[in-house]
């Protein structure tokens, strides 16, 4: 592990940070993966994948409806704060990306401004037809039974990615083209173990960023395009060791 005392984000130009849900869990979301995660007790495989939908949308509902009760009510913690205010201290010439595979909204609720949910949000709602022209919409409801669409009539489904789902293009686009220029890449509380994540700091490092990945668990040797580490909880470390303009 290298010891790093601080990350002075005025030294760099175009900043891409990349959050999991290890920066959520101080407010109480748990996690996927990792010991205590949700994939330890359930399978994704028939809670969570475009299979289920299609044979069983209610399914979905009944898998994601708690957490949407949870997520509703949840509130930032200090990780999500920390970044917000970070990004509110740059300066014009500079730029910031933050994505975020979680699908909480903590990050925005936090004062962050240019987000990208890479796999959306579950406090929205969205119809299960493509071809439908309903937009996604906030949405708190925890539903007690199959939610319709009020314009075509179609089951209604939480606006997330869910497994074997591509990732919306936008979202998508937006992601690759701010790794594109970027010279810093922090990673802060995710294994990268889903593609594309995976792949980020591979990206990041090609373009010559420093690439940091801040988790509870160590990235070498699974991804050794990380330059350099720090071992702990999203919320203390970011405190810690990323500073800005005061």
């Amino acid at each position: 592990m290298n010891f790093i005392k601080t990350i002075n984000i005025e030294r760099y130009q175009n900043i891409v940070i990349l959050t999991g849900a290890g920066v959520s869990a101080a407010s109480g979301i748990r996690s996927y993966r990792g010991d205590k995660g949700l994939w330890t007790e359930f399978d994704p495989q028939e809670h969570a994948d475009r299979s289920v939908l299609e044979r069983d949308p209610w399914k979905i509902w009944q898998f994601f409806g708690p957490m949407r009760s949870i997520m509703k009510d949840a509130k930032p913690n200090p990780a999500h704060i920390t970044l917000a205010e970070l990004e509110s201290s740059l300066d014009n010439a500079q730029s910031w990306t933050l994505i975020t595979q979680n699908v909480d909204e903590l990050h925005t609720r936090a004062g962050s401004e240019n987000v990208i949910a890479l796999h959306g949000s579950l406090l929205q709602t969205r119809c299960i037809d493509p071809d439908c022209h309903l937009e996604p919409f906030n949405d708190y409801i925890v539903y007690t039974q199959m939610p319709l669409c009020p314009v075509c009539g179609s089951p209604l489904r939480p606006n997330i990615v869910l497994f074997n789902e591509p990732l919306p293009p936008k979202a998508s686009w937006k992601a690759k083209r701010a790794l594109r220029d970027c010279d810093l890449f922090l990673s802060i509380g995710t294994s990268g173990a889903v593609a594309p994540a995976c792949h980020f700091a591979r990206s990041a490092d090609y373009v010559g960023a420093r690439t940091v990945s801040i988790n509870t668990e160590a990235m070498f040797p699974s991804n050794p395009y990380f330059q350099e580490q720090i071992i702990g909880p999203a919320e203390d470390i970011i405190q810690k060791i990323l500073v800005g303009r005061s």
